[in-house]
């Protein structure tokens, strides 16, 4: 069971409130959870207090029990001093990561759609 610190969302329409819980990442984002650590209104100024309450203690426990932050959380977690410097995004540090694939030339004959006699042609062929 792969477990995550994630946001769940809340509120209503145009004014979001998210908990922040501790859930298994099968569960969808607003569905079923195993703890909540907190919550954060993203309507408040950033300098508020209110905008972010964070249970730390039940937080480490947590990562210590082997839970994922997801990466909202990761940056919430940086933010209070309790982070691990890396985001599952990628790395900071500017090296290569061999998920990066650089865009095809467009000179090679692939479908350049921007062209409308290429669009019309390739619209042809489709049927």
């Amino acid at each position: 069971m792969s477990v995550v610190i994630r946001l769940a969302r809340a509120g209503t329409k145009k004014r979001p409130v998210y908990h922040v819980v501790v859930a298994d990442s099968r569960f969808p984002r607003d569905g079923r959870f195993i703890e909540r650590l907190g919550h954060f209104n993203p309507l408040l100024a950033k300098d508020n207090e209110e905008r972010l309450k964070l249970d730390m203690d039940k937080t480490k426990a947590w990562l210590a029990k082997g839970a994922q932050p997801s990466d909202r959380v990761s940056r919430f977690l940086d933010a209070a001093g309790y982070g691990r410097n890396s985001y599952r995004s990628g790395s900071q540090n500017g090296s290569s990561s061999s998920q990066e694939v650089s865009a095809p030339a467009r000179g090679d004959g692939g479908p350049n759609l921007h062209r409308p006699d290429r669009r019309r042609a390739w619209c042809a062929r489709r049927g």
